[in-house]
């Protein structure tokens, strides 16, 4: 292909309308059409990257292979397109700021005014081409937030700018509105959409696919309606119905010929999407029989999104049974010797999620204990590993002042270590944080290896502290096995219980990979063992 292509995704009347959802359908029906794609977003706000956001504010924190810390819709990108998605992926206002004072102050603009345009925008655009240098034949970019935003004035810029710089027949303008359903009045409203499309198309920027989310359907009267207004063809003015599956809005946009329109435009030739492999996926989620009891017990679960790749992977995993996953979630704090048998009875497995600072390791603590002394299925990840060895320490080897040095830096018994010089790496992304993809070789007698089937894996991290080494012997000798090991350097991966059904833990997470039709091994391991809980084996 002589040029990449570029699609844009922005969106107006609300936030939340899912233009990460309508970009990653988008980029899955143009990968099946043999494409090689490129997922992107452009985040308007003024931190450098997601990592030292509050997950309770911002959802998860969604680390990607090469150890970028992103916004939590790149995990969307990944889990509909199964395409691996990078550093450059990823752009907030505060890195674009950082990287032009960054030149400035090196000389690089030979004393002239620094300004947002050209500038910004142009370093905005440098970030459309790395993506580009991927080797892509389509970069899907999102915009976030909404058209109007101050905060997002570069962006809309940039990507007006793109059309003149990249060319008609290299760019493809799509915007995703919300077309309100007045319940009383028994109306479907354009007027939201009509104004959006103004406000845009003031900015220079004339869409040429209009994505309606929308509760009920919208008439083909209302959508010419729009299409007239907002200067659109008729077929190109798209409706995303609320669905009880989101994976099935891929099917949806098909149905709609958004891939074959896009295409056209671009003047692409390419077979039509095969859906085959994701419909027959759809008929697992469709054909659900019967459900298993999950208790998610982490720091962040009043905000359902602050762990959302752990509880579709949760989903993911049920799938392979035909089973839902129900999650009860449970904040660490509200667990005590007292209500711990209340909030816990019922499941048939415990789940630990990731999470930083003391708050709610000793309820953490506590729900780790009760897994492994009522044999109840368990899965730690990355704190949930570090919660789950400090309580074996406690409690089996009896170390009574066992700790992390994160939460008290003055106990005798670090079992859980600030991770030694020269385990992070090279590039500063969140500075002493251990980040992205690193190697765990797997004990062929282990548990976790029949899962995964092969003895060396690859798995995301995003931690600064980790088991401390000294301690291995001792905890092997009481039965926790250490069956995962960073080859490079020695570190502990993944630790399982020998004498109990499932009491599996590792530091990486592996959440980030798992897809809808790829479930993760470790979260099938799980879920198979919460199953054979439930039914009493």
């Amino acid at each position: 292909m002589a040029e990449t292509k570029f699609i844009f995704i922005t969106g107006g009347v609300v936030s939340s309308l899912g233009k990460g959802i309508t970009a990653s359908c988008i980029g899955r029906l143009l990968k099946n059409r043999g494409l090689k794609i490129f997922m992107q977003k452009f985040d308007p706000y003024l931190n450098y990257d997601p990592g030292t956001m509050s997950p309770c504010q911002h959802g998860e924190v969604f680390v990607t292979g090469d150890g970028a810390e992103t916004d939590l819709d790149l995990g969307h990108y990944e889990r509909f397109t199964d395409e691996p998605v990078s550093r450059h992926s990823n752009v907030t206002t505060g890195r674009i700021y950082s990287s032009v004072i960054e030149k400035e102050r090196k000389g690089h603009f030979n004393g002239g005014t620094v300004q947002v345009i050209p500038h910004i925008t142009n370093e905005i655009k440098n970030y459309l081409r790395k993506a580009a240098a991927s080797g892509a034949d389509v970069v899907l970019t999102e915009i976030g937030g909404t058209v109007g935003d101050i905060e997002g004035q570069p962006y809309l810029e940039a990507i007006r700018q793109a059309r003149r710089d990249f060319g008609y027949e290299n760019t493809f303008y799509i915007h995703v509105t919300l077309v309100p359903y007045l319940r009383s009045a028994d109306e479907i409203k354009t007027k939201p959409t009509q104004h959006s499309v103004r406000e845009l198309k003031s900015m220079g920027l004339q869409p040429d696919m209009i994505i309606l989310r929308t509760e009920v359907p919208v008439p083909v009267e209302q959508r010419e309606k729009i299409a007239s207004f907002c200067d659109v063809a008729d077929r190109a003015v798209i409706q995303a119905l609320d669905l009880d599956i989101v994976y099935e809005q891929v099917n949806k946009f098909k149905e709609q010929k958004v891939d074959e329109i896009i295409c056209q435009h671009f003047k692409l030739k390419t077979n039509s999407a095969n859906l085959s492999e994701w419909n027959t996926m759809l008929d697992k989620i469709k054909n659900i029989d019967g459900e298993v009891k999950i208790a998610l017990v982490g720091k962040y679960t009043s905000l359902k999104d602050a762990y959302i790749s752990v509880n579709e992977a949760l989903a993911h995993a049920g799938y392979q049974f035909r089973k839902n996953v129900k999650i009860k979630r449970i904040e660490s704090d509200d667990l005590t010797e007292e209500t711990i048998g209340t909030l816990l009875k019922g499941m048939s497995g415990i789940l630990m999620p990731g999470g930083f600072g003391v708050r709610g390791t000793k309820g953490a603590l506590l729900a780790c204990k009760y897994a492994r002394e009522n044999k109840i299925p368990f899965l730690g990840i990355c704190l949930g590993m570090q919660m789950a060895t400090i309580e074996f320490a406690r409690n089996v080897l009896d170390y009574k002042d066992a700790d992390s040095s994160e939460f008290n830096p003055l106990t005798k018994n670090k079992v859980i270590d600030f991770l030694p010089p020269g385990q992070y790496p090279s590039i500063d992304l969140g500075g002493t944080m251990r980040l992205g993809d690193y190697n765990c070789q797997l004990d062929k007698d282990s548990r976790v290896y029949k899962y995964y089937g092969e003895e060396m894996v690859a798995e995301r991290h995003r931690h600064r502290y980790g088991f401390n080494n000294d301690y291995r012997k001792e905890f092997q000798k009481k039965g926790l096995d250490f069956v995962g090991i960073n080859p490079e350097n020695n570190l502990v991966e993944i630790v399982e219980l020998k004498d109990h059904p499932w009491f599996v833990a590792c530091q990486f997470h592996p959440e980030f990979k798992s897809r809808p039709n790829k479930a993760h091994p470790l979260f099938i391991g799980f879920i198979e063992a919460a199953l054979n809980y439930q039914k009493g084996e």
